[in-house]
């Protein structure tokens, strides 16, 4: 990645006068702990990456001198070892200036390691480790999203005296506590809310001069930074105390307090070193009940928290006061950040409270905007024209969460609220003030992928009267043919105004002068001035605020043709009159889906969103690599003294000289839509017990069978019993025959519906009883017949069938036939798996092979044809053949891969191993992946796995070329030139290897690609380039597999 491209946060002296408004809290402090300065090295555990924290250090580290070296870490037991290893060799006189270690892990992992920091040596000024905990953690079947801590309730007393427990909530206390925990005199664990607040864009951030490197109490340096271990909110005589770790849920309760008397909130920013005394200064005397509000795994566990505050406030001279513990469990966490109002519902029932104050309100004078989009439709300058817009005057708030699992391909939804900056009042996060709980809030709700109308709530959460824009092509009647009647019914009740526009109808008038993505987020810009306008909105002031926001560039006349146009294509929907027909239940479709907020997206660079915390293949899948890591990694059996525990089975398949083995099919999934015109299938096959073995690369040759019904209607046609037996030749075996009935012959064994060669029509012609038959062979088997057996061959595509039925009086015996075709040649596939991960496995990626011939008669490919139709529990015979796709002996040699359509095949199985091998704590070397297909929606074959290996690092970059989902058609060789500079020096200087798997046609510009980058990049001319690549195939590190 060039340096140029990473996510710029502020100079490394992080001023006070820098502008960090475009920068969340955690990308602040991913920049802060990953300093040189302020870190030896930087720990980014895997389950961090997971949940959107540590891709950004990892980015920097490998571009920036500034930064720390980054060391990437799987999560397993006893996972703190390493850092307690590193820290004890820093006790060593030559270790003594640098052992200062930051790592970054979840809820989870920390409950992980926690069994190892009881190790841990004193903590020094320049010997010590600070661990950033982003407090996010999957909860529930669906993998949604919680701030909860419960995972924590039975770790943080297996913690040492040493280790400093911080908890930050608000964006800028999250900043300050990650900078000041380098300050202290022990080793200290920071937890901040990465699940909200910690995730906005658009504060007002203040970065500390620089993290210190002093050795401070917790208590002083909080003081120093205008903090204390524990905050009171609320009335000041009170009764009644809440106390809450610090978190979202304390933000809520103190709002929802706010203004009830005799009720306050404590809130604890520190949980190690506990401090009673300090806690007992915030407690007044009139204090009579005191509720501890503790995460906790279930409703039956104790928390941590209540027995700190019961051993700090208990008085047994004080009968009066009690103290309770009020249990919340992850889901409960999960729904009361979600829903606030049912957790103020939940606080006054608990302390038995009339009060009535249920909601978190945000000031009158705020807009709330709401956008729904996927990955391939989201207009990132869109939220950003609209955030520059609004930010002189207002506090313009922001934040995206992502849905991985409802939606295919993803789901991001967009919450945009701005205040006039004179109304701000106390920080609550944005999931308060604004949530997504059918309340209906928002005031302008856009929709830029209009088929999620259909599938998700979309309009849950429009405020009565707001306006719904909808990017889409659809007409006005399709719009409200597509909308299931439970949402035309929302919109009426709610009277809600539709508006639709198609941005690609728009800019098919105006010159293709600018980035058709950036002019795409510019027109649903003007359209949203003109709507949130109003009345007082004309075309001429939507175009003069938007060319005060917009960097030209294109003239101001094309801007202005934009403009007008855009104004003349945006139509209001008229509502239906009547509400919807209610259908009966047998007939109504499925529900809408909610929203579920289970994946984080971060910037790693050009502006390219890497998605993490989503799924691999489906979340059984992950659930089961995760839990039994061993079973899907077994070891390869050794080859010293190897004994072959299962030898073949001659009977299996006589006829065939290779050694097979007989599998069983397991899974036959289409990949690809069913509207789709290409039907691309994954393949598994169960190997159990039959002892094959492969390596990485090789092909499985299918033994395919013709399909049966052809079979018995040429048969029926050739006029032959097919439960007749013969007895044929087995070929290449010297004489060696066996039997089997004429059916399993043409069925089995015989290519009767392959292509036949030329020579088979000189070989036929002696067989004709018709002399015109007879010529017409002895003429296409002839060098004269060339052209004509051509036409036959590749334009009709005749079969052997079909040059019987066409010469319909030459007529050998059934054996003579069988012996005239020959025998079905298995075709081989590249294997897309590694047997080091998938065991006792092998999976094929196949596309079916079928035209209209000339004639108009429907032609199959014979074994893709077969492998279609395959039954889960279907035998079937296959063999192995070795190939030239190999991974390079070295496990840190760079590789490129590059695949087309099913060319991803055997990449996957790349993949896999080099994912495996991560997890074995192997180091691997850089991993470039580059696929195209003509459409993401529809042919992003294995898309799932390959987000989620971008996300955990075993894809190094990712360049994916769509053809056909852009104005302009984009192919993997456009994608390599983006990365020219990279690929040429990993090449030329790091002993990399390069592969393309596919068809033929993009090998000149795949080649053309390579040639120009070394000629750009690495000093070369165009000639030797050309030698530099002839040398790469001698060497096997310029690889091609085409068909």
């Amino acid at each position: 990645m060039a340096v140029e491209n990473i996510p710029r946060p502020p100079a490394a002296s992080l001023s006070k006068g820098t502008d960090v408004s475009r920068m969340s809290a955690s990308d602040l402090i991913e920049w802060i702990t990953s300093r040189s300065s302020v870190s030896s090295a930087v720990y980014v555990y895997d389950v961090a990456e997971q949940v959107g924290f540590g891709v950004l250090a990892k980015a920097w580290g490998s571009s920036l001198e500034t930064s720390a070296p980054v060391i990437p870490v799987q999560t397993r037991a006893g996972a703190g070892l390493s850092l307690v290893g590193r820290l004890s060799e820093g006790t060593s006189h030559d270790a003594v200036d640098g052992s200062v270690l930051t790592a970054y892990t979840s809820p989870q992992g920390l409950a992980t390691m926690a069994q190892s920091l009881p190790f841990l040596p004193p903590a020094s000024s320049a010997s010590k480790l600070v661990i950033q905990v982003p407090a996010v953690t999957p909860v529930g079947e669906a993998f949604a999203f919680s701030p909860t801590l419960a995972c924590l309730s039975t770790t943080l007393s297996l913690l040492p005296e040493n280790i400093a427990v911080l908890l930050s909530a608000t964006p800028q206390e999250s900043v300050d506590f990650a900078a000041l925990s380098y300050g202290l005199d022990t080793h200290a664990i920071h937890i901040f809310d990465h699940y909200g607040s910690a995730r906005e864009i658009g504060h007002e951030l203040v970065p500390p001069a620089a993290a210190r490197r002093s050795m401070l109490s917790s208590s002083d340096a909080l003081s120093y930074a205008g903090y204390a271990p524990f905050e009171f909110a609320g009335d000041k005589h009170s009764h009644t105390v809440l106390i809450f770790p610090n978190g979202p849920l304390a933000l809520y309760a103190k709002q929802i307090v706010s203004g009830t008397v005799g009720l306050a909130v404590v809130v604890v920013k520190v949980l190690r070193p506990w401090n009673d005394d300090a806690l007992r200064d915030v407690i007044s005397s009139t204090v009579e009940e005191i509720y501890v509000f503790d995460d906790v795994p279930s409703d039956i566990a104790q928390g941590p928290l209540f027995v700190n505050v019961f051993a700090s406030l208990y008085d047994p001279l004080r009968s009066e006061r009690v103290i309770r513990s009020q249990r919340i469990t992850p889901h409960q966490t999960q729904l009361f950040v979600a829903r606030p109002s049912q957790f103020a519902s939940h606080i006054f029932t608990s302390v038995k409270s009339s009060s009535t104050h249920s909601h978190i309100e945000a000031p009158s004078s705020s807009t709330k905007l709401l956008f729904f989009s996927t990955p391939t439709d989201n207009l990132p300058s869109f939220h950003q024209l609209v955030r520059n817009t609004f930010s002189g005057a207002t506090s313009v708030r922001h934040i995206a969460c992502h849905d991985a699992f409802s939606h295919s391909g993803g789901l991001t939804v967009d919450q945009v609220v701005f205040t006039p900056k004179g109304d701000a009042q106390e920080f609550t996060p944005l999931s308060g003030v604004f949530p997504l709980d059918g309340s209906g809030k928002a005031d302008f709700t856009c929709v830029l992928e209009p088929n999620l109308l259909k599938s998700h709530c979309v309009l849950d959460d429009a405020n009565v009267g707001s306006a719904i824009l909808v990017l889409t092509s659809w007409s006005p009647d399709e719009l409200w043919a597509n909308l299931p009647s439970d949402a035309v019914t929302l919109a009426l009740q709610r009277k809600l105004r539709f508006y639709i526009i198609d941005p690609n109808l728009v800019l098919s008038h105006i010159p293709d002068t600018a980035s058709r993505e950036f002019t795409g987020s510019l027109v649903a810009y003007l359209v949203f001035l003109r709507l949130y306008l109003g009345r007082t909105s004309s075309e001429g002031l939507v175009r003069k605020i938007a060319q005060g926001m917009v960097p030209l560039t294109f003239g101001s006349d094309t801007f202005a043709k934009l403009s007008s146009r855009t104004w003349l294509e945006l139509v209001q929907v008229q509502l239906p009159t009547d509400l919807p027909v209610v259908e009966s239940k047998a007939n109504s479709p499925a529900p809408l889906k909610q929203f579920r907020f289970n994946a984080i997206a971060v910037d790693a660079g050009k502006g390219e969103a890497v998605y993490v915390g989503s799924r691999v293949s489906s979340w059984h899948e992950a659930a089961k690599h995760l839990l039994f890591p061993s079973a899907f990694a077994p070891a390869l059996p050794t080859l010293a003294g190897f004994k072959e525990e299962f030898p073949p089975n001659p009977s299996l398949r006589p006829d065939l000289p290779e050694r097979t083995y007989l599998v069983t099919c397991a899974v036959n999934r289409r990949l690809t839509p069913l509207e789709y015109d290409r039907n691309v299938f994954h393949l598994e096959f169960n190997t159990e017990g039959t002892g094959l073995k492969y390596a990485i690369g090789e092909a499985l040759g299918v033994h395919g069978w013709n399909d049966a019904r052809d079979v018995l209607e040429f048969c029926t046609w050739y006029g032959v019993n097919p439960d007749r037996l013969i007895t044929i030749a087995v070929p290449g075996s010297e004489g060696r025959m066996h039997t089997r009935t004429i059916f399993q012959a043409l069925q089995q064994q015989i290519d009767l519906f392959g292509k036949p060669p030329k020579s088979f029509y000189a070989d036929l012609a002696p067989y004709a009883t018709s002399r015109v038959d007879r010529l017409a062979l002895q003429f296409i088997g002839s060098p004269e017949g060339s052209s004509t057996f051509k036409v036959l061959s590749e334009k009709d595509t005749l079969t052997f069938a079909d040059v019987l039925q066409r010469y319909a009086s030459a007529r050998p015996s059934i054996e003579e036939l069988c012996e005239l075709i020959g025998d079905i040649k298995p075709r081989h596939y590249s294997i897309a798996s590694s047997q080091s991960v998938v065991g006792d496995r092998v999976d094929l990626l196949v596309v079916t092979v079928e035209w209209t011939s000339p004639s108009g008669k429907q032609r199959y490919g014979q074994c893709t044809r077969y492998l279609a139709g395959l039954k889960v529990g279907q035998k079937v015979t296959v063999s192995i053949k070795p190939s030239v796709m190999k991974l390079p002996p070295d496990n840190t040699q760079p590789i490129i891969m590059a695949g087309l359509g099913t060319g991803a095949a055997p990449f996957r199985a790349f993949l896999q191993h080099r994912a495996w091998l991560s997890h074995q704590g192997i180091p691997v070397g850089p991993t470039y992946y580059y696929f195209g297909s003509r459409h993401q929606s529809q042919e992003y074959l294995y898309g799932e796995e390959v987000e989620a290996y971008i996300q955990d690092g075993t894809i190094t970059k990712a360049g994916l070329a769509f053809s056909r989902d852009g104005p302009r058609k984009v192919y993997i060789q456009h994608k390599m030139l983006e990365d020219a500079e990279t690929l040429a020096g990993m090449l030329k200087n790091q002993n990399g290897v390069f592969y393309l798997c596919g068809p033929t046609w993009p090998v000149p510009d795949v080649y053309e690609a390579l040639v120009g980058a070394l000629v750009k990049n690495q000093g070369h001319t165009r000639e030797s380039a050309d030698e530099f690549l002839e040398q790469l195939k001698e060497e096997e590190r310029y690889v091609l597999e085409v068909y």
